[in-house]
């Protein structure tokens, strides 16, 4: 029966009067044709196909042969695959443990650095409550010993009432008696000065405290709570040479070569349309702003500063006039650049968009060139004459103490 009928054609039977351990080969029938089942493989196709199929569908096909002859060479490439498999989970689980020991190391390197940062402002803090105590603790001295004065003042001066009180009934006893002794004498005695204020304090006496005042230079305040220095993160990416980092084999790594021929990379014309002359870049600084990445120069020729950039695959620039040859610039903060202008005596500050805004006019007392920042409220400059260097801070004005002379 399972002869006669061709969807029973390929099970196996067997004897069952021994034990007989039955190995099952499946077979797969033809979707194409349902009572035939695939044996041939189409190498020119990629198909698993039946006798029909090869007769029909690919006899100009040059690579039909049977599945069978091909078994040896598919498992020979399913175990290299396996192997390759294999080596790569054991790989990648490799990788997954060590960066969960590094997560590990991360993690507690982020609690020893956050509990660094809060030392830090920690000792900030006990900075500014020990000058808190200083000023309470002098303002207490000068107050006790300034009420302390007043109270004398007071009980000199109820002494003085007191006295007062007294000569005034003398005199009214004077005035009431009816001896002409009495009224003589209290009369001479009124002549003589005895009758007067005793403990009056001369409020001008000298070292007395006439009034108690506090004074907060609020603009000092603010620039020495931004000139604050906790600190600062510091991250290091995987594909950036650290010239600090203990050296390695050259064939380990890909390495910056530092004596290799610098490559140049692009370009840019601080010319711009409005320009009187060619442009005369002196000083050039870049910046990051909202994820633009942005060159400003100082053009001395025109009298301005240019900022160059590229927002949403568009090159754009920004020029801003000023009244005076531009020379140096220092960058002040993430957004904002500080510039000298030659043969003048101002340093302007203006803000980078990436299109430039002047923010302010600086008047100094020298001619600057040369200039950097050493905080964002305070400024290094050099002067040709006198040949200095001046620490500024945001009003022009130097800081002797702090001048670097140089004679050349």
């Amino acid at each position: 029966m399972h002869q006669r009928f061709p969807s029973f054609r390929h099970h196996d039977v067997v004897d069952l009067s021994g034990e007989t351990k039955v190995k099952v080969k499946r077979k797969i029938m033809c979707k194409v044709h349902k009572d035939e089942n695939i044996k041939y493989l189409c190498k020119d196709c990629k198909t698993a196909v039946c006798q029909t199929c090869c007769t029909i569908h690919h006899r100009k096909c040059d690579m039909v042969v049977e599945i069978e002859s091909e078994i040896p060479a598919m498992k020979t490439e399913l175990k290299r695959n396996k192997e390759n498999l294999l080596k790569k989970h054991d790989e990648m689980k490799t990788y997954v443990g060590k960066q969960n020991s590094i997560v590990k190391e991360e993690l507690a390197l982020y609690i020893q650095i956050e509990s660094s940062i809060k030392s830090a402002s920690l000792t900030a803090i006990q900075m500014i409550k020990d000058k808190e105590r200083n000023l309470v603790s002098e303002l207490k001295e000068m107050s006790d010993r300034h009420i302390g004065q007043l109270k004398a003042d007071i009980k000199s001066g109820e002494m003085s009432v007191q006295m007062y009180q007294q000569q005034a009934e003398l005199m009214d006893q004077a005035l009431q008696s009816e001896c002409d002794m009495d009224v003589y004498e209290m009369y001479q005695g009124c002549e003589a000065g005895d009758v007067k204020a005793v403990g009056v304090v001369n409020v001008k006496e000298k070292g007395r405290i006439d009034r108690i005042k506090f004074r907060q230079d609020t603009d000092k305040l603010s620039r020495s709570l931004e000139d604050l220095h906790l600190g600062e993160i510091h991250v290091q990416y995987d594909d950036v040479l650290d010239l600090k980092a203990a050296p390695v084999l050259q064939d380990t790594i890909d390495v910056l070569d530092l004596m290799a021929t610098p490559v140049l990379h692009d370009t840019i014309n601080v010319t711009v349309a409005g320009d009187a002359g060619g442009g005369d870049p002196t000083d050039v600084t870049v910046l990051e702003v909202n994820g633009t990445d942005t060159v400003v120069v100082t053009d001395y020729n025109n009298n301005s500063v240019k900022s160059f950039y590229t927002r949403n695959s568009q090159p754009g620039h920004s020029k801003l006039s000023l009244g005076g040859g531009p020379y140096g610039i220092a960058r002040l903060k993430h957004n904002q650049v500080a510039v000298t202008l030659l043969y003048t005596r101002h340093i302007v500050t203006v803000e980078v968009n990436p299109d430039l805004v002047l923010l302010s006019t600086i008047t100094t007392n020298k001619h600057y060139r040369g200039i950097s920042s050493l905080t964002p409220s305070t400024l290094a400059a050099c002067s040709h004459y006198p040949p200095c260097v001046d620490i500024l801070d945001m009003s022009g004005h130097s800081h002797p103490s702090d001048r670097v002379r140089t004679i050349c």
